[in-house]
């Protein structure tokens, strides 16, 4: 069963689906990309998967997505949207993780320290654009300050995973995926053993947060 939230922020009107785990003991707050919302099928996997893990999941729609507009803002506009869902993330005083896919993940570890999260789920993050690998963004993930988790697919366009840089993060690879996790069918991989490295990825390492 899930729950929808609306949340005002100072970058307009937010909006949270919750996946609640029955005895949580940890909440992930996940945001959405800059060119998809939280049906993104990574998303939604996590939501399903983790709830049963003690970890309440929180769908995150920044105020541009629940405006039905088409482009995202400037990342100083997300940021802002994320700092106001942040209090209805941790109002539980549950332990908060930050995520989110692609932009989303930009978000997360650029607020992770102010906002006091717990760690950073990094999901296809994009450590530049397509083709312009000079654009580089590892310095926000590198700068996350927390303990963080990249899941990368093998042939992601905005950055393969021998691409980043060596630091303090784990990086697990989902074979052949691309931005979306999207892997062909000449891979022999299956779209839910795709997702199910995703989500055993993450359950490892936020059993891990908690140890």
């Amino acid at each position: 069963m899930s729950r929808i939230e609306s949340v005002e922020t100072d970058a307009g009107e937010a909006r949270v689906t919750w996946h609640a785990a029955r005895r949580a003991r940890l909440v992930l707050g996940l945001g959405h990309g800059a060119g998809g919302g939280i049906e993104a099928r990574d998303l939604q996997a996590v939501a399903r998967g983790l709830t049963a893990d003690g970890v309440t999941v929180a769908l995150v729609e920044q105020p541009w997505r629940v405006a039905g507009k088409k482009v995202a803002p400037a990342p100083k506009t997300l940021d802002a949207g994320w700092r106001g869902i942040w209090p209805v993330l941790a109002k539980s005083g549950l332990p908060v993780v930050a995520g989110g896919r692609s932009a989303g993940a930009r978000v997360a570890c650029r607020t992770a320290v102010e906002l006091g999260a717990v760690g950073v789920l990094a999901l296809s993050f994009p450590l530049h654009p397509p083709g312009r690998p000079e654009k580089s963004r590892a310095d926000e993930l590198l700068g996350a300050g927390v303990p963080t988790l990249v899941v990368q697919g093998g042939n992601d366009p905005f950055g393969k995973p021998a691409e980043f840089p060596e630091g303090a993060y784990e990086l697990v690879e989902v074979p052949y995926g691309d931005h979306g996790f999207a892997v062909p069918k000449r891979a022999g991989i299956s779209e839910s053993e795709t997702l199910r490295v995703i989500t055993d990825a993450v359950r490892d390492w936020v059993r891990g947060l908690r140890e």
